[in-house]
């Protein structure tokens, strides 16, 4: 850990949850509990110090402008353009097979969809957009038993916009260092991305560590971390929006899958599955 090795970590974390599954309940309980209290302390501990990360920023802009000029900030304006050029080319295709699978109404699910994927993009936040993303899912006709599952497992494990965050951003600071990075390390560091940001919607920012991990990893300096900090919050923009086009479409597709796709409906007052209904609460900010 001290060493920002992320992807021994998460070994070690599946092995862990595997053997303490495999203990008596009695003997869980205790462990289970203590591990859920420090997450919520380390969770506190990242939000006082994200508190003082715009100061940081600051910092490091000032000092990556003062040693390189200002040619630096045009490469970082041609990176966040090829950024959002690839997200674009990641929704048509998300968008052709959403038709290809579910059909012509998929454009509806388009319109119900498109409230929660303005408020994802203006708050770089899945947390605000997950109650309107359940709701548009069910209007939809989702049943409440499989949109309630497969969102907030999405949340964890179905975060597009990350992995295409992670995988430019790690490039890009491989480039900037001039170190060259053949289709096969290209290929062996996105398997690693693929592990090692699964759960990082848990944490803010958190997307920041998993880069951090993964530049040292392959000998990439994590310094180059420091060029990218300042336009973060603008990139977290574009990937919390594609994470929830991409869950939406991940869960209609299963309750196609699973026969529970019904008929478009205003919702009851027994339609909206609450938070506290899913399992655990819904997930903070995917990142």
């Amino acid at each position: 850990m001290a060493q920002n090795e992320i992807l021994q970590i998460v070994v070690f974390a599946v092995f862990f949850a595997v053997a303490l599954g495999a203990m008596p309940e009695e003997r869980q309980k205790p462990i289970m509990s203590l591990i859920d209290d420090l997450a919520h302390i380390m969770l506190k501990v990242t939000g006082y110090v994200m508190l003082f990360a715009p100061l940081a920023v600051w910092a490091a802009i000032m000092a990556t402008v003062a040693k390189n000029g200002l040619g630096v900030l045009w490469k970082l304006i041609v990176f966040m353009g090829g950024f959002y050029l690839s997200l674009m080319i990641l929704w048509i295709i998300l968008i052709v097979v959403g038709f290809i699978v579910i059909g012509p109404r998929y454009k509806n699910l388009l319109r119900l969809i498109r409230e929660p994927l303005m408020i994802a993009f203006s708050t770089a936040s899945s947390e605000a957009a997950y109650p309107k993303t359940l709701e548009g899912l069910n209007r939809f006709g989702a049943s409440s038993r499989i949109s309630s599952f497969v969102l907030p497992l999405g949340y964890s494990f179905n975060l597009d916009g990350t992995m295409m965050y992670c995988t430019f951003a790690s490039v890009f600071i491989a480039q900037t260092y001039h170190i060259d990075m053949p289709l096969g390390t290209q290929l062996a560091m996105l398997a690693t991305l693929m592990i090692t940001s699964k759960g990082v919607a848990g944490v803010p920012r958190a997307s920041l560590v998993v880069v951090a991990s993964t530049l040292s990893q392959f000998g990439i300096p994590e310094a180059g971390l420091l060029m990218i900090m300042g336009i973060d919050t603008f990139l977290d923009m574009g990937r919390s929006a594609t994470n929830v086009i991409g869950n939406s479409l991940a869960t209609a597709v299963v309750a196609k899958w699973e026969g529970e796709l019904g008929p478009e409906h205003e919702l009851g007052p027994d339609d909206v599955v609450p938070s506290d209904a899913v399992a655990g609460d819904p997930v903070p900010a995917s990142h």
